[in-house]
């Protein structure tokens, strides 16, 4: 009897081990197999001429912009799309591209993240995956409607728009004093509309989904760093859909996004727990605002 216990113990252990390792695994193998499948499709781009041909200024200003969204986004649990692509669409980079530069680089910087908030234990693993199919499923529909369907000049005003409620949202969540813990009901359904939106306006899973679940009252430690690992099967299927439907432009866009954010992810997982989030979560939101109203105004 006591070796059978013995026994069931072991094989309770290892079973544990192996599934505490696969948060490690599966990241992985996607990102060596997404880059194998880049390197071996774009290799023109990957060769050392095409590399040595985008080295300019512009690839330094988009890792500039790769490293302080990410930096904000790992800390915050939100921002990354909404900085970058404020960033990107400020800078004259059609919706189309900003879009599909930043889920292609975010699969990258968030499956980091997702290994780095694994490695300093920030994940909740239960809420993970409550996210997980349904964010996947909304990401997908709105990455297809805006390669395939939606014209992306003609939302291009409408998107900064909504870069601004994003940034009124993280301002507004950054003012808010003495909050109550509350059960999160449909969760579902915020990792849907989160998923969706993420991929039509290029940003907005951190702020629709990090911002209510912090609002619930949920631990920000474990609530940032659980959303930032859904955000890499959301950004993945994202990512490959904009892939198959549009096809990959921009590639200056995705390298420097990459770079900055693969560079950041680490930092920021360490100093989730030691920011002042409220300040820097209103200086985040006034940034997005005013350049917003920059692209609004370059527009108008």
């Amino acid at each position: 009897m006591s070796n059978q216990l013995i026994k069931d113990e072991s094989l309770s252990k290892t079973k544990v081990t192996f599934l505490q390792r696969l948060w490690v695994i599966v990241p992985v193998v996607l990102l060596v197999g997404l880059i194998s499948s880049l390197v071996y499709n774009h290799h023109a781009e990957f060769s050392w001429d095409g590399l040595k041909a985008g080295f300019n200024q512009e690839l330094l200003i988009f890792f500039l912009i790769g490293i302080f969204a990410q930096l904000v986004d790992g800390t915050l649990g939100m921002g990354y799309g909404a900085t970058s692509t404020s960033f990107l669409l400020a800078y004259g980079i059609p919706p189309a591209i900003s879009s599909t530069g930043v889920h292609v680089a975010e699969m990258f910087t968030t499956g980091v993240s997702a290994l780095s908030h694994h490695r300093f234990g920030n994940i909740n693993k239960k809420l993970v995956k409550h996210l997980l199919i349904p964010g996947v499923l909304g990401s997908i529909t709105g990455a297809y409607l805006l390669s395939d369907v939606i014209n992306g000049e003609v939302i291009k005003p409408f998107i900064a728009v909504y870069m601004m409620i994003l940034a009124i949202i993280i301002i507004r969540k950054a003012a808010q004093k003495n909050i109550i813990k509350k059960k999160t009901k449909r969760l579902s359904v915020l990792a849907s509309f989160g998923g969706f939106m993420d991929a039509v306006g290029g940003g907005g899973w951190g702020p629709i989904v990090t911002s209510t679940l912090l609002g619930r009252g949920r631990n920000p430690r474990y609530t940032i760093g659980s959303v930032n690992a859904a955000e890499f099967a959301v950004s993945f299927a994202s990512g490959v859909t904009f892939m198959l439907f549009g096809g990959i432009e921009g590639w200056q866009v995705i390298i420097g996004l990459i770079m900055g954010g693969v560079i950041a992810a680490p930092f920021a997982a360490i100093l989730v727990n030691k920011i002042q989030r409220k300040p820097m979560m209103i200086a985040v939101g006034i940034l997005i605002i005013l350049l917003s109203f920059r692209t609004l105004f370059k527009l108008l």
